[in-house]
């Protein structure tokens, strides 16, 4: 019997979204023409084309390249804006989102440009959009931890609000475990860390990223089901998983969304999120991947509705606003 849930977006938490990956093509246009920078694309459409990735690192080419369109603080502020109005309509009620200092201060970008920009529309989000957030800034692992330590030390004198501390980019070849000493100073500084493994990397990445940066989220985790220890490991814990099913298949981590385990993470006992990666580049939002997921994948309406609890319990709010949050699910449920 239906729950009613399948025509209705349900209330739920984004907890795995690069504010960079959201940038449209049409949006690095408009950006390159008001910074007056350069493109190597005539257009969106041949923008677009290029949007068919063979791998992780093919996306990260061109990710890393339209990041120049990105300057100032309005710009910033702009890309979080245009994310939190469409998130909104995609049902996000919370959203704990990335960003990568490390890429635009290389190519010259003060810090304090990206995270007053950002923050400055991140504050702005719960009486415009009704959406409550944080901000967790990303290690790029295939850079330096001595750069990492730079951008931390950074963050923590902005005083910008910041959540936590995150890994992300490039993860073969570069283990959790090179960044155990930035982590470590994270943790000490009260931030909560989370950090990208078993995505393309290894199960042992996972083990990594949990025992020596003290991961409490493993962003994608997919692969973590090839370690039946490990899957006992983050049941047994409720270490959640904020997997991008969309994401999975537009890098090849899996073939064909039908073929995504997902479900089988679910009947396993994981404490699995569904979430939108790099929406513009992947394909769609957190509702544009509920949407295929369920149409591909055995997703029924009691497992939507425990998505969306998952998504708000794994999540860093406090008692209160969880508890808030989990009852307009209900709501929406028995509406």
């Amino acid at each position: 019997m239906s729950t009613g849930v399948v025509d209705a977006v349900l209330p739920s938490a984004e907890l795995h979204l690069h504010l960079e990956g959201t940038l449209e093509p049409s949006t690095i246009f408009e950006l390159a023409e008001r910074n007056r920078v350069r493109l190597p694309y005539a257009d969106v459409d041949e923008l677009a084309a290029r949007y068919d990735f063979a791998d992780l690192q093919s996306f990260l080419d061109l990710y890393y390249a339209n990041m120049a369109t990105l300057r100032t603080a309005q710009d910033f502020a702009d890309m979080t804006d245009a994310y939190l109005a469409r998130a909104a309509v995609a049902g996000v009620v919370h959203a704990e989102v990335f960003v990568d200092p490390q890429a635009h201060t290389a190519r010259g970008v003060a810090l304090e440009e990206v995270l007053d920009g950002v923050g400055s529309a991140l504050a702005a989000a719960p009486s415009v959009y009704g959406i409550t957030t944080g901000l967790i800034p990303c290690v790029l692992r295939d850079r330096s931890a001595a750069d990492a330590m730079t951008m931390l030390d950074g963050v923590l004198r902005s005083g910008v609000p910041v959540l936590g501390l995150g890994l992300d980019s490039a993860e073969v070849g570069n283990p959790p475990s090179v960044f155990r000493d930035v982590f470590d100073r994270a943790g000490a500084e009260g931030l909560h860390r989370v950090a990208h493994a078993g995505e393309e990397g290894p199960p042992a990445y996972v083990w990594e990223a949990l025992d020596l940066l003290g991961a409490e989220r493993i962003d994608h985790g997919v692969r973590s089901l090839e370690d039946d220890e490990l899957v006992a490991r983050l049941v047994r814990q409720r270490t959640p998983l904020t997997v991008c099913p969309l994401s999975n298949v537009r890098l090849r981590v899996i073939d064909d969304l039908a073929d995504h385990p997902l479900p089988e993470m679910i009947r396993r006992g994981l404490v699995v999120t569904v979430n939108s990666d790099d929406p513009a580049y992947f394909g769609g939002y957190l509702d544009d991947n509920m949407t295929a997921l369920r149409a591909a994948c055995d997703i029924d309406d009691a497992a939507a509705e425990l998505l969306a609890r998952n998504s708000v319990e794994a999540s860093f709010l406090d008692g209160d606003r969880k508890r808030e949050l989990l009852s307009r699910i209900d709501a929406a449920v028995t509406s």
